[in-house]
């Protein structure tokens, strides 16, 4: 019996669409993070990871703050690929001596426990990217501040960008162009560096990253009047113009310990402690308005956080079989020459 085209193409169409059906699953999985990604090949890692954090923190209160700090400072180099916990060993030059790292980035000890205690119980399955991430996230949930769902199943990086941490970070004396502009080539908007700035509520700073703003360093010899001048009294009292640089400061003097909302509200009564937190308030409309924003309501900053750490957690990961899974946070799994 002859068979008509519209039967062939029909009979076509119905063997292809499994093999499409194939390609368009299989493939885009291997780049798509999701929280359930370790549900079965390491269950307890959440859990695992949670009480590595409180244990950490107990033990100082800080370290859920610099923590947080080290996940932004591994995102910004090269994505969230864990690059920012390399040693300068194997052939490799660390991200660890940059000038936003060098004496001042922490909390590697606490990866390395927790790493430790991940691969006891699923050996070479979870990555050094993914822990950081869950870490920075139980940080701030410890903190007070808000839960989200990790998106997981990043890889490890095989090489750290010494230069990218240089020049990718962004600086505590940063212009707002500047800010704006190195949030924006990590995909990160407006809303994103006011909301992701907030993780400035908990946490301390060094002397040498304001003191600038204390003794009319500016270059032009004006006092910084976005600083209110008791504050900056109080400031100067343990931050000299020279000598003291490592001293500490609590970014948020008001909560210290707390993730709430107060860096925002410091921020309009001129007590932010950098300059890349003040002109969030001052230099540009728009920021300004969020900050105020964020400043009435604890619970829409909470919910912006939530979504803006998620979408700075997803800066460029390593997935499917790019990169390792180290066993070893710290060092490669076999030297890349």
């Amino acid at each position: 019996m002859e068979r008509s085209p519209s039967f062939f193409f029909f009979f076509f169409f119905l063997c292809s669409v499994p093999c499409l059906l194939t390609f368009c699953y299989a493939h885009p999985v291997e780049n798509y993070l999701y929280p359930q990604f370790y549900e079965k090949s390491c269950p307890h890692l959440q859990e695992i990871v949670k009480a590595g954090v409180a244990r950490a923190v107990a033990r100082e209160t800080r370290m859920a703050a610099s923590l947080l700090r080290l996940h932004f400072h591994d995102c910004f180099v090269k994505g969230c690929d864990a690059s920012v916990l390399l040693d300068g060993v194997d052939g490799i030059i660390t991200e660890k001596i940059s000038n936003p790292n060098r004496n001042s980035a922490r909390g590697f000890e606490v990866i390395d426990e927790i790493k430790a205690e991940v691969e006891k119980a699923c050996p070479e399955v979870v990555s050094c990217a993914d822990i950081l991430t869950l870490a920075a996230r139980d940080s701030t949930v410890i903190s007070g501040g808000p839960y989200w769902e990790v998106p997981l199943g990043r890889r490890d990086s095989l090489g750290a960008s010494l230069s990218g941490s240089n020049y990718n970070i962004p600086a505590p004396n940063s212009t707002i162009q500047t800010l704006i502009t190195k949030f924006k080539l990590k995909g990160l908007d407006l809303v994103d560096l006011v909301a992701l700035s907030g993780s400035h509520t908990i946490g301390f700073s060094r002397c040498t990253s304001f003191r600038q703003r204390l003794y009319n360093q500016s270059g032009n010899g004006e006092p910084d009047y976005t600083l209110d001048q008791g504050y900056a009294a109080h400031l100067r009292s343990g931050c000299p113009k020279s000598g003291g640089d490592n001293n500490l400061f609590p970014l948020d003097f008001v909560t210290v310990a707390k993730f709430d909302n107060f860096y925002y509200k410091n921020i309009i009564e001129k007590k932010g402690l950098l300059s890349s937190d003040e002109i969030l308030f001052t230099q540009n409309k728009e920021t300004m308005e969020l900050v105020e924003l964020y400043a009435e309501n604890n619970e829409k900053f909470f919910e912006q956080f939530a979504k803006s750490m998620i979408k700075m957690g997803n800066i460029t990961p390593l997935t499917g079989s790019m990169g390792e899974i180290r066993k070893n946070c710290r060092r490669l799994n076999h030297a890349h020459y």
